[in-house]
């Protein structure tokens, strides 16, 4: 009766927890758009992994954790490219990585969804929250969200005249059941 009642709270536990999810970085998309000298830049960064816990029906237990490489950096032109990884901005030598936590998923409207988490980029991290949506897919989900941020709480790029200080991050996310 034991070994029952013990299997079955340990079925119950795995049923309620979240599925795990792997980003898959060739299906999916970050990109940017910033303004400079008044004209709309437009830039992309790869190498998404990490780990997604995702249920809508467990949101408590959800959670994302993934990265990106700071040095795939991409915005069509090789010389601006090189000029971003550089200290002044990405440093990607000391910090090749761009990090997001989620601290708390919450319902939003129309079949939405809020995400708050810890977004670190270089040596610092801000909390971010913002609305993203989630799409089943056979074997996964596709996400898609964007948010705004300030280069300058990241310190990237210092005080500019021509670089706007905000920007629009896009993101579209794919990822497969592990």
């Amino acid at each position: 009766m034991n070994k029952l009642f013990l299997f079955s709270l340990l079925l119950i536990t795995y049923l309620s927890q979240a599925q795990t999810y792997t980003p898959v970085d060739a299906q999916s998309s970050i990109t940017f758009k910033i303004k400079n000298f008044g004209i709309t830049m437009d830039g992309s960064v790869t190498g998404l992994s990490g780990d997604i816990r995702f249920d809508p029906r467990q949101l408590s237990s959800s959670k994302f954790d993934v990265t990106v490489e700071a040095n795939s950096i991409e915005t069509g032109i090789e010389l601006r490219n090189k000029h971003l990884k550089e200290e002044n901005y990405f440093d990607v030598k000391t910090y090749p990585q761009i990090k997001f936590t989620s601290t708390k998923i919450e319902t939003g409207s129309e079949n939405g969804f809020i995400i708050t988490g810890k977004l670190t980029i270089k040596k610092t991290t801000q909390e971010i929250k913002f609305d993203f949506s989630a799409s089943k897919q056979d074997i996964g989900y596709d996400f898609a969200g964007e948010f705004t941020l300030n280069r300058r709480d990241y310190h990237i790029g210092g005080s500019s005249f021509s670089m706007a200080d905000e920007l629009k991050v896009f993101l579209s996310v794919s990822c497969t059941q592990n």
